[in-house]
């Protein structure tokens, strides 16, 4: 049985201004993720998403991955994951 899950995730790298948010939406969404993507002032990008762990490990897979095989924007140096209880308030994924 998979339970839903909520993981956040903090991206840094060269990771604002270059489209990397869109393209985290879009790779969330193909993988039935709710969630959102937002910048943040320290130049990180937080990815909070909720959907089947195994879902969120895919996601996290594809933030990580070196050399990215689906042209993801950017550059990802360091992906720090804090998983907890899925809270249910999200319907879709959005960038803010």
């Amino acid at each position: 049985m998979s339970s839903t899950t909520r993981a956040t995730l903090f991206v840094r790298g060269r990771v604002q201004g270059v489209g990397f948010r869109w393209w985290t939406r879009a790779r969330a969404l193909e993988l039935g993720l709710v969630g959102h993507a937002r910048n943040m002032d320290d130049g990180r990008v937080e990815v909070v998403a909720e959907g089947p762990p195994s879902a969120l490990d895919r996601l996290e897979e594809l933030l990580r991955e070196q050399p990215s095989t689906t042209r993801r924007p950017g550059s990802v140096t360091t992906v720090v994951r804090q998983d907890s209880s899925a809270k249910g308030a999200a319907a879709g994924f959005v960038e803010r």
